[in-house]
């Protein structure tokens, strides 16, 4: 199922993907609720949702606003850097990587976060935030959306506390990344966590190693590579994170960017008002985001 958070000028709605349709679902869940109530409880709604009537409103995509699946996670994102390869690679020789060039692949997952507020929906715009800014970088990523709660969760058990997926673009200020060391700041500013356009339940997805990741800025095709190239996969870092944190219902895990990136290119290139960035996911849709200067432009 393809759950999505959309509005056609008014409040956030919950709905579900019938082919080029969204169908309006909030009649059938309690006032107020959102796509991560509806996860957190998917064992009473995932059957009503399921059995939705034809009779339920129904608009094109093309005539509603989507937001991202989840507008506001209930915490940070989880993020996990340098797990493709040939992104370690391209990542060491960038210079960007402390303390060192080092292309060593790392023993240990690399985990970090982005603030809820980095989060917009699959086709806002992204803030270049001159001034705080000038090295604004692209990482298509799959996102892991947590079902089942839990901690100490092992590899074996992993798939069963993962809801579904979604995508994320771990927009990057790469200036405030080297500098500040660790990436919180770097990672975490406002509208540079573009997730969507859907959460898609894990049953329509029958291998998500077989899924291809790839991004474009400006149609220009940048990454391309199969979950299965991830050097941690989705089984240990799940396992990872909750061998002492509690995992909740709706976390969100974006799993690493493969090859491509800007900072991979010599000299760098550096994302700049007027760019478009396009993520694709296999069966996760795509979404598309232009970069802006200021808040308000047309």
């Amino acid at each position: 199922m393809k759950l999505v958070t959309f509005s056609t000028g008014g409040d956030l709605r919950v709905g579900v993907v019938d082919a080029d349709e969204v169908r309006d679902v909030s009649g059938l869940l309690p006032a107020g609720a959102d796509v991560l109530q509806v996860i957190e409880d998917w064992a009473q709604w995932g059957p009503v949702l399921a059995e939705r009537p034809p009779s339920l409103p129904a608009f094109a995509l093309d005539d509603v606003r989507l937001h991202a699946p989840i507008p506001r996670p209930r915490r940070d994102v989880f993020c996990v850097g340098k797990n493709y390869r040939e992104h370690v690679a391209e990542f060491g020789r960038s210079g960007y990587d402390q303390p060192d060039r080092s292309e060593t692949l790392p023993e240990h997952p690399v985990v970090f976060s982005k603030a809820t507020t980095s989060v917009t929906g699959p086709f806002d715009d992204v803030l270049a935030h001159p001034g705080v800014t000038s090295e604004l970088d692209y990482e298509a990523e799959l996102a892991v959306i947590i079902g089942r709660g839990g901690r100490g969760i092992t590899r074996e058990q992993a798939f069963d506390h993962v809801w579904g997926y979604t995508i994320v673009d771990d927009v990057t200020a790469r200036d405030l990344q080297r500098r500040h060391k660790q990436w919180l700041i770097g990672k975490s500013l406002d509208t540079h966590c573009p997730m969507g356009p859907y959460a898609v339940s894990a049953d329509e997805i029958t291998d998500v190693t077989a899924l291809q990741v790839e991004s474009c800025v400006n149609g220009e095709a940048r990454q391309s590579a199969p979950v299965k190239d991830l050097i941690f996969d989705v089984s240990e870092l799940i396992a990872t994170i909750s061998a002492g944190i509690t995992l909740l219902p709706g976390d969100v895990i974006a799993t690493g960017t493969p090859a491509g990136v800007g900072i991979g290119f010599d000299p760098p290139r550096f994302l700049v008002p007027g760019d478009v960035v396009e993520v694709s996911i296999t069966g996760l849709g795509t979404q598309r985001n232009r970069i802006i200067d200021t808040e308000g432009e047309s």
